[in-house]
């Protein structure tokens, strides 16, 4: 039984950290795309689909692969999950890229490097809370999969601005040690309000907690990491930038000031190191260098 005094209790509670994948420690190079096939498509609402893709890539909650469409271009996308026989990337229809991904059907065929990036790390058996604002659950999803295997508790919170933005409700309710809390900006479903009010009003029930690791809009992680350290808990965040070689040599990933890159550095990360970082939570950068505010 794992001691639940605070997180920094015991010693020698055993850290999930698996900072390199299965396929980077095999020595698999990740420089060239491989061609798989599409299995299957799952509709999960009108903005978002699931690609499940012929091929294990090893990757752990957190990382992310860079899918391949010949002749356009190559993306960047969090694993959704990863069984050891198949890949699924849940993926929102926001401009030309993912525009051309929708046209695909099962049997065609795209390129896939990765996987890339540090994962989430959590201790065996801790009390975990994932906190995840629209597709953000996907990935959490997975987390919360690999960690009841681990003896973790997992209080899956998920919000979106209204029922028809939600994700993986159904699938993280049938996992066991599993609590499922859901918030909609517009009341439709759940809590109304933010997921990090939600958040709140769980520590004010009485919710005891060792870890909050967070996937979605910055401005929302930011206000997890807040949470966080009044708290005094730990916190992962998931932090994304215009990533494209996915191994720090571009550059165009890297966080101002510090030119830490988050393909690398990232994107799951404490959030102590996020919040030494200008940029956090305030904005980033495109293709071309301009900023962006979140």
């Amino acid at each position: 039984m794992s001691c639940k005094g605070g997180s920094n209790c015991c010693k020698n509670r055993q850290t999930v950290q698996p900072f390199k994948s299965l396929a980077t420690q095999m020595g698999r190079p990740h420089d060239l795309p491989r061609v798989v096939k599409i299995v299957d498509i799952k509709e999960e609402n009108a903005q978002v689909r699931t690609f499940t893709l012929d091929l294990s890539v090893g990757a752990h909650p957190g990382q992310f692969v860079l899918l391949w469409i010949p002749r356009l271009d190559e993306k960047p996308f969090s694993v959704a999950f990863d069984d050891g026989q198949k890949l699924e990337l849940s993926i929102a229809k926001v401009g030309p890229f993912t525009e051309a991904l929708f046209e695909k059907k099962v049997g065609d065929q795209v390129g896939i490097r990765g996987p890339f990036g540090k994962p989430f790390y959590y201790e065996l058996g801790d009390r975990l809370a994932t906190i995840g604002g629209g597709y953000g659950a996907a990935p959490l999803y997975f987390l919360a999969h690999q960690a009841v295997q681990k003896g973790c508790t997992v209080e899956f919170i998920v919000g979106g601005r209204s029922k028809d933005h939600l994700l993986f409700i159904e699938r993280a309710a049938a996992l066991p040690s599993t609590q499922v809390h859901v918030s909609t900006d517009d009341g439709s479903q759940g809590f109304k309000g933010y997921n990090v009010q939600l958040l709140n009003q769980l520590f004010d029930e009485g919710l005891a907690l060792d870890r909050l690791i967070t996937v979605g809009p910055e401005r929302m992680m930011k206000a997890v990491s807040d949470v966080a350290l009044e708290k005094n808990l730990e916190c992962i965040v998931s932090v994304e930038r215009y990533m494209k070689c996915g191994f720090g040599i571009c550059g165009q990933c890297v966080i101002d000031e510090s030119g830490m890159p988050t393909c690398m550095e990232g994107p799951a990360m404490d959030h102590k190191l996020a919040r030494r970082q200008k940029e956090f939570g305030q904005y980033h950068r495109d293709a071309l260098g301009k900023k962006h505010s979140f």
